[in-house]
């Protein structure tokens, strides 16, 4: 270990877990049993929709399975934005009309808002703050892709979002060589395992039956099969993200994509007072290989990018450890952005999966014929979209069974959403990790020749990806 990452926690699932404790585990399956709705991922999309089932439908049998603990995933270990960005939004609009992207986005601007509500109806204290998302340009390059985003969003209905100069945007934080922003209200802080250790709390609480340590091997049309059992029940809804292919026949569905995380030593006042940020938004950037971080309740800087980007053959990690050399890699970033805190210490580091479909498109769809549903891809912005993911699925097993007609969400342009599945290996693996290696050396020509002009190896890597 070099002598930057020397002294750093490394994995342990996340500093989220490190800050407030490792669950006790629930009991695994017993046997065979029977439900009426079993809820395969014990993360944000499989607890929500269990919340929001149980909320509607009282009655339901609803049982959820998870192969470790509620939250050992993506939604124990992300960056904390609870935002309004969803993935595949561009294309849903060239496939089903602007006005259906709009109601999208729109839908998912007001999935923050509720969130927050849940959680304070819920008694859920998840160190929330709502300070909007700030994602700034530090290059001509990105101040040019900076505008056109903040046109679009205007153009999908953000009319409260807004556009900084530099002194603007200095005025709120300050980011070595930044040259504009973008704002939006529509994002919140959250501590991630809080909310879901809460969310969990809540469900149970509810009287949906959850067990831990149980993973699931294989689904089929009303069944979800286990090494100590198999859970019968007309509706089987697939949650598990980034950690689908570890089910049969689900290799290559969606793409288990690598994201990496440190979180600093507590900074002091003067620190804070050196670099702004008093109103604690979440940050991001307009990079092609784009940072996150957030400042935290007690007081760190939490920040992620990606690391080692995928696991040749679609594996996933035990423990969130990360290389060394991403957690140098993290630190560089995190100096070039506050060159006045390169002598922080960094805490911890750890990684995890997201989920990535070959379109980019997040999904939710109920197969009417079999009851298996899924949802899921949410390429990074889980936090809020699995929120609404749940409430979607909700309402489409509401639909199905009799119990409730169509709705606003019933009627998204991303439900039912289908795509090819990611080529086999190894092309696989040459493919993303050619894909991030070029996106990284386009960020380095674009902060050394100044053009204002995103890098052509950029553009070609978006084609290849399938992301435009």
């Amino acid at each position: 270990m070099s002598s930057s990452t020397s002294g750093v926690v490394n994995g342990g699932v996340s500093f989220w877990y490190a800050d407030d404790g490792l669950p006790a585990v629930r009991e695994p399956l017993a046997g065979d049993a029977s439900a009426d709705v079993v809820i395969v991922g014990g993360g944000y999309t499989g607890l929500w929709t269990a919340y929001y089932l149980k909320k509607a439908a009282p009655f339901l049998r609803i049982t959820v399975l998870e192969q470790k603990f509620c939250g050992y995933g993506a939604s124990g270990r992300n960056g904390g934005w609870l935002y309004n960005g969803i993935a595949g939004r561009d294309r849903y609009a060239r496939l089903h009309g602007h006005e259906a992207a709009v109601r999208l986005q729109r839908a998912m601007n007001d999935t923050v808002d509720e969130v927050i509500r849940v959680a304070e109806a819920e008694g859920v204290d998840a160190d929330i703050h709502k300070g909007g998302v700030l994602e700034v340009a530090c290059t001509p390059a990105q101040a040019a892709r900076l505008r056109a985003f903040h046109e679009a969003e205007l153009a999908f209905g953000e009319k409260d979002r807004e556009l900084y100069g530099a002194r603007e945007t200095a005025e709120r934080i300050r980011v070595a060589d930044a040259v504009g922003s973008s704002w939006t209200p529509h994002g919140a802080r959250v501590h991630p395992v809080k909310l879901v250790k809460g969310l969990a709390a809540a469900v149970e609480g509810l009287g949906v039956t959850i067990h831990e340590s149980t993973p699931v091997t294989e689904i089929r049309p009303r069944h979800a099969v286990t090494p100590y059992g198999t859970v019968r029940a007309p509706y089987v809804l697939r949650c598990t993200e980034g950690f689908t292919a570890s089910l049969k026949g689900q290799k290559r569905t969606w793409l288990p994509m690598n994201s990496s995380m440190i979180a600093t030593e507590p900074l002091t006042d003067e620190q804070w007072e050196s670099i702004g940020w008093a109103d604690r938004q979440t940050l991001g950037d307009m990079a092609h290989a784009y940072m996150y971080a957030q400042r935290t309740a007690d007081g760190r800087i939490a920040l992620g990018g990606r690391g080692v980007p995928y696991r040749f053959g679609s594996r996933t990690d035990n423990d969130g450890t990360t290389r060394a050399a991403t957690i140098e890699a993290l630190r560089e970033i995190l100096v070039r952005f506050f060159p006045v805190l390169a002598g922080l210490r960094i805490e911890h580091a750890w990684s995890g999966v997201l989920g990535v479909p070959r379109d980019w498109c997040a999904t939710v769809t109920l197969d009417r014929s079999t009851g298996l549903g899924w949802a899921g891809g949410y390429v990074g912005s889980g936090v809020a979209t699995a929120n609404l993911a749940a409430r979607t699925l909700c309402d489409l097993v509401q639909l199905d069974s009799g119990q409730g007609g169509r709705t606003e969400l019933t009627d998204l342009p991303w439900v039912g959403h289908r795509v090819r599945k990611w080529e086999p290996e190894p092309l696989r693996w040459l493919g993303v990790q050619g894909m991030y290696a070029v996106y990284r050396e386009a960020d380095r020509r674009e902060r050394t020749s100044h053009g204002t002009s995103s890098s052509r190896l950029a553009r070609v890597a978006d084609r290849v990806a399938g992301r435009h």
